[in-house]
């Protein structure tokens, strides 16, 4: 290792010790040499007192340690600032800003007033608004529906031809970062995964970012004596605690041209990296990331796990494609996406306030005129089994639409010239709409059955037409659509198991009620506090984890 006399740090290389003639030179003792390899062995004192450079023997993981401890507070204080100190306005700091309170708190009054005078006429006017998101709602997912069937990513034969052709040599050097909390029960599935891919070891920069505090994981990854691909990076236990600030932290280390990012409990098809590869190499300039499929390896587990498997197959398989076809913004997955390192570096990476961090760096990125690409590759994950685990996860995320759609909607004048009407407009009925519409569900029930009394003379609650008419339109066919729609992507993946089970999605949409009211009261209260999700508990996990350990 060469140390020259600075104080900074570029990359993993450190510069953090004074050797220049005449000053006092202190050497790291994690960085000192073994006794064969002293600096006098090495070269005569005099070449080190003229050049300014003492030349030591050390490793890598030396360096990474070395480097972790010496810039800890200051790699942790850009991870959890940069973003809102440079681009304010781009971050989720901020909940609400003046322009949100004073929009809801005129909305509110306007409505509450209205309520107060002529409550009928009020509440068939919020029937007729809420009908008409609904049917636009219905029209865009079954536009997306029949643009997804149709995609070419599925007949992308150019892109998997190129990616089995590339050769070793031709590769780049990939980053993959792992962000894991309390997770070393699944370390053995994660690292057989990882050892699968189909990518040159030499090539491979893999960084398990744990937290400093989660001795138990950091331990077991140490006893597991993991080859050099691996690398662990401690990410200081400062606030907010989320996985975007872990990525943050990390990311100064990553020496890939392309980094990507899995969870614990991922299973990546082997060619992914390679097909991200290739796709990046058939795209232009302006495409800066590529998203691969999520679906679940524990599927037919029980209700939910299929209910959650017929949404994602929904949500990447045709919803996602489709969205990549007509050029607008792709709300990025929570991982198994892939960057060009220096894009996501100038987009100012992950927003560590920001509970979704992923869709709102989709949206980020459209707004800096770049493009994401979907490739036909799938990484499988855990679904969550029970309901408790499934209503904290979703309300976090749905906390996090709430989020991204406040931050971007500071100036929506700004939004729809950055992304055209088509992207603006897509950005409202995929951001926005979603976690209105789950809120606004018990509501619209309600109003659903005082309108249907009024069939019988019990009440006087009528939708004007064509409203009424429309109204019943979205009661029955847009919900038979629905259903339609997850039925046709479990037919794609070729799950005819869960058909039966698509008939019960209407439950599943209570839930998404349940999840987004806490997600709103958490928004109000504690707008940064990230729902862990536990991995490992499903059977099938501990099938895969015996199968590791053998």
């Amino acid at each position: 290792m060469i140390r020259p006399c600075c104080g900074q740090k570029t990359g993993v290389i450190t510069r953090a010790f004074r050797c220049c003639p005449g000053k006092d030179r202190t050497v790291s003792p994690s960085l000192q040499p073994p006794n064969s390899a002293r600096r006098s062995d090495i070269g005569p004192p005099s070449a080190t007192a003229k050049t300014g450079f003492a030349f030591l023997l050390t490793s890598s993981f030396d360096i990474l340690w070395e480097t972790q401890r010496l810039f800890r507070d200051s790699d942790d204080r850009t991870a959890r600032e940069d973003l809102c100190t440079t681009r304010p306005l781009l971050s989720a700091r901020t909940t609400f800003t003046r322009g949100h309170i004073l929009a809801f708190a005129s909305l509110a009054a306007i409505a509450s007033a209205a309520l107060i005078y002529s409550p009928h006429t009020t509440l068939v006017a919020v029937g007729v608004i809420v009908t008409l998101l609904y049917t636009a709602s219905f029209v865009f997912k079954f536009i997306l529906t029949l643009l997804g069937a149709g995609s070419a990513v599925d007949q992308a034969s150019d892109i998997r031809e190129l990616a089995a052709n590339l050769p070793a040599e031709s590769l780049p050097v990939y980053s993959v970062l792992v962000p894991m909390y309390r997770e070393a029960r699944v370390l053995p599935l994660l690292v057989r995964a990882l050892e699968r891919l189909d990518y040159p070891a030499s090539k491979l920069d893999i960084k398990l970012v744990l937290e400093e505090d989660d001795v138990e994981t950091i331990e077991a990854a140490k006893a597991m004596r993991l080859p050099a691909t691996f690398e662990i990076v401690r990410v200081p236990a400062s606030h907010p605690r989320t996985k975007p600030k872990a990525c943050n932290y990390a990311l100064p280390f990553c020496r890939g041209a392309f980094v990507t990012i899995y969870d614990a409990e991922d299973q990546p098809e082997p060619d992914q990296l390679r097909l991200a590869v290739a796709a990046f190499r058939l795209g232009d300039n302006g495409l800066a990331c590529v998203q691969a499929r999520l679906n679940y390896f524990n599927r037919s587990e029980n209700w939910l796990t299929r209910m959650f498997t017929l949404e994602y197959s929904q949500w990447f398989d045709f919803f996602l494609p489709a969205l990549s076809r007509m050029s607008v913004p792709i709300p990025l997955g929570g991982t198994s996406n892939h960057f060009r390192i220096d894009v996501l570096r100038q987009a100012g990476a992950w927003d560590p306030f920001n509970v979704t961090e992923d869709a709102d760096l989709g949206v980020r990125l459209a707004q800096s005129g770049y493009t994401v690409g979907v490739i036909p590759s799938t990484t499988f994950e855990e679904a969550t089994s029970d309901i408790k685990s499934w209503v904290k996860q979703r309300s976090r995320w749905i906390k996090g639409y709430m989020q991204t759609w406040l931050v971007h909607m500071r100036s929506p004048v700004q939004l729809w010239r950055s992304l055209g009407t088509a992207g603006f407009l897509s950005f409202q009925a995929f951001i926005g709409l979603p976690p209105f519409t789950v809120l606004i569900n018990p509501i619209l029930w309600l109003l659903t059955l005082l309108f249907a009394t009024s069939a019988f003379g019990v009440t006087d609650w009528r939708l004007p037409e064509p409203f009424g008419a429309l109204a019943l339109f979205n009661l029955v066919i847009g919900n038979l659509l629905l259903l339609y729609f997850g039925t046709i992507a479990c037919l794609k993946r070729g799950f005819y198991d869960l058909l039966p089970s698509g008939l019960l999605m209407p439950l599943y949409w209570v839930l998404h009620s349940v999840a987004a009211y806490k997600a709103l009261w958490q928004l109000l209260h504690n707008p940064h506090h990230w729902e862990k999700t536990e991995h490992g508990k499903s059977e099938i996990s501990a099938q895969l984890l015996e199968k590791a350990a053998a």
